[in-house]
């Protein structure tokens, strides 16, 4: 097994994916026997994979992860090429479900944690938005929303940051208002952003058909071409914003940000905006073989592994609790601690075929 999963991550390095070994550091101390897992990861869990004890942990269980880290949206094309692997984990479900079909599985796959999609901003930035009806501040919470409906008003109307009171000392708010995302024909991320701004734009009804989908062209494609060129991985339009570069909304993963406030490493002035309409990215483990049923049902069950999910800002789905208690103190950025209790509503994902030609629809493709 190891000898066939090592040959599958070399096929994978000559096509010009980036392999990440995810090896325990002693061997010695880990099970007499340990099974080699085999997959694809979403690069959002990247760090979570590579991380020491996590490696530690898993090797406690018997299991050695090797994945490769590529887009969740190009996964599935890689999944189709890739003989031997033994799992593969995108970011949401519209990308797990086109693997499931096309490894012919019947399993439903697990969802060992999930993160809510949010935009981030500078506390001044937010503080403006707020100013406009654009966003809004708990005062006995301290959680911040983002009001789609003006949003989306706001894009419609072309509206411009100098429009908004408060931006004549901020000289680097200028232009049309919107929000980055990534590439959504690449990232689930930007997927899920096209999938939210649809419902939206839909009366907060999924787009079901094609009419629907043409109904809410425009606006996607304007919202979409406003950004000029967009990044394949969330990773690369956070750490722009850590650096102060390009636009001041961003839309991203809450586990991005929550994994700094939980680790201890300095936020500054970010705020975490949970759109009041928002979607969920659960990310989805599809398990292909019984070694990648056991890491699967290991990242859910694994008392040991759900801290650790915490810890990179994750949310487990069997310790709903967890995430709460441990962002119970972070005092900035602010998280909500219960989505219910702060009001942010799920949206409903459209299919994936209805959800691909959103996206193509988003980057301007022929109907």
């Amino acid at each position: 097994m190891r000898r066939r999963a090592l040959g599958v991550l070399a096929a994978l390095a000559l096509l010009g994916g980036v392999t990440y070994a995810l090896v325990p550091g002693d061997a010695g101390t880990g099970p007499a026997k340990t099974v080699t897992v085999t997959g694809l990861i979403g690069s959002e869990k990247r760090s979570f994979f590579e991380n020491a004890e996590v490696k530690a942990e898993l090797a406690k269980q018997g299991v050695e992860v090797r994945a490769d880290s590529t887009g969740s949206w190009t996964m599935g094309e890689q999944a189709r090429s890739s003989s031997g692997l033994d799992f593969a984990f995108p970011a949401s479900t519209a990308p797990a479900h086109e693997i499931q079909r096309d490894w012919g599985l019947q399993d439903s796959p697990l969802v060992p944690f999930y993160s809510p999609l949010v935009v981030v901003a500078h506390a001044p930035v937010a503080q403006i938005l707020k100013d406009s009806n654009l966003a809004a501040r708990d005062d006995s919470t301290g959680v911040w929303t983002f009001r789609m409906d003006e949003y989306v008003r706001a894009l419609k109307a072309g509206r411009k940051w100098q429009d908004l009171p408060g931006t004549g000392s901020h000289g680097e708010l200028s232009g049309p208002i919107f929000v980055t995302t990534t590439d959504p024909e690449s990232s689930s991320s930007g997927a899920l952003y096209i999938a939210l701004l649809s419902y939206v734009l839909n009366n907060n009804l999924v787009v079901s058909d094609d009419a629907g989908v043409e109904a809410v062209r425009p606006v996607l494609y304007q919202a979409t071409a406003l950004q000029g060129g967009q990044k394949s991985s969330s990773d690369e339009p956070f750490r722009d914003f850590l650096a102060g570069v390009g636009n001041p909304l961003i839309f991203g993963y809450e586990s991005q940000v929550a994994a700094m406030a939980v680790q201890g490493q300095p936020t500054g002035d970010m705020v975490v905006m949970y759109p009041d309409t928002t979607a969920y990215s659960d990310h989805t483990i599809i398990a292909r073989t019984e070694n990648g049923r056991k890491l699967a049902g290991l990242l859910q069950n694994d008392e040991a592994l759900r801290a650790l999910e915490v810890r990179f800002g994750f949310r487990p789905q069997a310790a709903g609790g967890a995430f709460a208690d441990r962002v119970r103190d972070v005092k900035q950025p602010v998280f909500a601690q219960d989505l219910n209790a702060a009001r942010v509503k799920q949206a409903t994902v459209p299919s994936l075929d209805n959800l691909t030609k959103l996206t193509k629809a988003a980057k301007g493709s022929p109907k």
